[in-house]
């Protein structure tokens, strides 16, 4: 009997091992016959000599990278695609190891295993074996020449420059990824009587979350490249697209996730698209146009303002159709979902704004807007703070129905028509918003010991919540994360430990939630069954969360 067991569940594991081992082959081919489009450079490192002066400002040649005294980064490059790869790289060399340490570590913890691990590597670079297709040869060099000062220590990943390119499009992946809430940004525009001064006025949340060592080192970029326009984004050491950025023309970008299927073939990663529209496009109609011609393959809104005209609208792409939407008053709104005409119908879209948060957010963007009318900036970032639900209810602490969830990695403001921009400092929003002057900065000179920032303008820390509330995240998360542990591993907490964790966060619903969850692994069925109707009296983000706690509910109720 017993052989007859063993044998049974060795032959269905023999054939997925072959067909696993034939699989990997099979990509191995695909891949070493793949072209990653490596263009040849004539980039000597040794000719990008790094200064460090007293001030540990960095310098190469022309161009500047510091951290400011709110342990944000600071550069400012220019020149050709090389030469802004190369020098971005020489002077951020430690930055771009330390980037890629913090994503293999994680990949590691989520995926335990060497050799699932080495497998995963393959399907990454078999999914993204055509990628270098989609992304313009100017884009290329500048990722070559600046993977030049990579580290060859992550090699089984792939060469410096393929990995460059794959990290580009791995923030497309955690896009597409949006249902397991990786993302859930929001924002806005509002212009003329929504706006205190009558111009256009944006703030967005850019909530993307890979682990708290990946947004340590935030960057700002001030970009003067050889060919189109000037501009400013935010991001991260590596990461050469757009997520939050503006021009010297007044154009402003920035991304916000939308459902979609999967993607099972790479495209152009939607933050170079962001870029090429914010390096090339003054209009929203010319920014419209080059979105049109470039294929991603994930959906993606892009809420795009030009000084130029006044203008404030949503590109809606997905990998086989684009919408625009306008809004039909001063004040336009975007989350997560497609709020055009033309998605009106879409399956998709519809479940979406159904089952997740996204319209939760809208609602409550708009009736912020509403009550804090006439805008301006420190207003905006009252809103890109807000904490709380519909109506000002508690909702409990990062909730993702909040437009604030803790768990930003930047928030921004523009001002497009002054050429002003304000950048968060963390702890996610609740720090100081750094003010950069785009005239000022663009025009030369260098930094002061505040860096690139003009001081004069910038908007205070919340200070309330970094006294009061922000202990209070951080240990509830902790707490959180020590019950799910348990719960992993069947081990028995400390008497009253899972009450503490309520206790951090009552009105979350996720504290109970796991309380109840917990309490059920240990048997005590009639506790889980309070707790996880605690959770349903609170604002639960999606559907499927609620239609869980309801199943357990039913499914166990009879065990007390």
């Amino acid at each position: 009997m017993n052989r007859g067991l063993k044998f049974g569940c060795l032959v269905p594991a023999a054939l997925l091992a072959a067909g696993l081992l034939g699989l990997a082959g099979w990509i191995g081919i695909a891949v070493a016959t793949s072209d990653p489009k490596r263009p040849e450079l004539a980039v000597q490192p040794a000719d990008y000599r790094l200064s460090v002066a007293a001030d540990s400002v960095r310098r190469c040649r022309d161009h500047v990278l510091l951290r400011n005294p709110y342990g944000v980064w600071e550069a400012r490059i220019s020149g050709p695609a090389e030469e802004r790869g190369a020098a971005m790289g020489a002077m951020g060399r430690d930055l771009l190891r330390f980037q890629e340490e913090v994503f293999v570590r994680q990949i590691r913890q989520l995926v335990p295993s060497e050799r699932y691990l080495r497998l995963l590597g393959k399907l990454t670079l078999f999914f993204n074996r055509r990628l270098a297709d989609y992304i313009p040869e100017e884009y290329r060099r500048e990722i070559a020449a600046m993977s030049e000062f990579c580290s060859r220590d992550f090699d089984e990943f792939g060469s410096p420059y393929v990995r460059q390119l794959n990290y580009h499009a791995a923030h497309d992946i955690g896009h597409a990824m949006q249902k397991y809430m990786l993302v859930g940004c929001s924002a806005f525009a509002v212009r003329n009587g929504r706006s205190a001064d009558s111009t256009l006025l944006v703030g967005r949340n850019f909530d993307f979350y890979v682990g708290d060592d990946f947004t340590r080192n935030k960057l700002v970029s001030f970009v003067a490249p050889d060919r189109g326009y000037r501009y400013a984004s935010v991001g991260w050491p590596g990461m050469i697209g757009v997520l939050s950025g503006m021009n010297e023309r007044g154009l402003t970008v920035t991304l916000n996730a939308a459902e979609g299927p999967i993607p099972t073939s790479s495209a152009m990663p939607v933050s170079l698209l962001a870029r090429h529209m914010l390096q090339y496009a003054a209009t929203l109609d010319e920014a419209r146009a080059i979105a049109d011609t470039c294929r991603t393959f994930v959906s993606e809104s892009f809420l795009v303002t030009a000084a130029c005209g006044r203008e404030a609208a949503v590109i809606e792409k997905t990998p086989e159709r684009q919408a625009l939407f306008v809004p039909e008053d001063d004040m336009l709104l975007c989350t997560n979902h497609y709020q055009s005409a033309a998605f009106a119908d879409d399956p998709v879209n519809r479940a979406n704004i159904a089952d997740s948060d996204s319209e939760y957010r809208r609602l409550r963007l708009a009736e912020l807007l509403a009550g804090r009318a006439p805008l301006d900036p420190v207003g905006a970032v009252e809103v890109l703070r807000d904490r709380r639900g519909l109506g000002g209810r508690d909702i409990g602490l990062t909730n993702e129905k909040s437009i604030d969830q803790c768990l930003a990695h930047h928030s921004v403001v523009f001002q497009p028509e002054h050429g002003l921009m304000w950048v968060s400092t963390g702890p996610w929003q609740a720090g100081a918003y750094l003010c950069y002057d785009l005239k000022r900065i663009f025009g030369g000179g260098d930094p002061t010991p505040a860096g690139f920032a003009d001081t004069a303008r910038t908007i205070a820390a919340d200070s309330e919540f970094l006294q009061r509330d922000y202990l209070r995240v951080c240990d509830y998360r902790r707490r959180a994360a020590v019950v799910r542990q348990a719960l992993a591993s069947g081990e028995e907490l400390a008497a009253g430990y899972a009450d503490s964790l309520v206790a951090a966060n009552p009105e979350y619903f996720e504290s109970h939630a796991l309380q109840g969850d917990y309490f059920y692994e240990q048997k005590d069925y009639g506790r889980a069954i309070r707790s996880w109707w605690q959770a349903l009296d609170r604002e639960i983000p999606r559907r499927g969360q609620r239609e869980e706690l309801e199943r357990k509910i039913t499914r166990y109720d009879k065990k007390q």
